[in-house]
């Protein structure tokens, strides 16, 4: 998580979630003051059924951002992390 609230962005995917999971976190994101999401493009060239249609989902904090609003995104996270894998960075 980044240390600043001031406009931090980065970027995140889960290998075993599936796209309308995605689009769930997604959406519970958004609802955090302070915060923007959106997905990211699938990166595989090849069609795979069993693979998420998603690259990942990037987060970006706003100024309006503060502690609680930080804290809330690393529960929401925690909460799919636990049924789906840990998150990993984009490279």
């Amino acid at each position: 998580m980044p240390e600043s609230s001031t406009e931090a962005q980065y970027q995140l995917y889960c290998p075993h979630l599936p796209l309308t999971t995605y689009r769930e976190v997604a959406a519970h994101l958004r609802q955090v003051t302070g915060v923007e999401v959106g997905l990211l493009p699938q990166r595989s060239t090849q069609f795979d059924y069993t693979q998420s249609q998603v690259g990942g989902l990037w987060i970006r904090y706003t100024p309006e951002a503060d502690s609680a609003s930080q804290q809330r995104i690393e529960q929401i996270l925690a909460y799919y992390a636990d049924r789906y894998g840990d998150w990993e960075a984009v490279q």
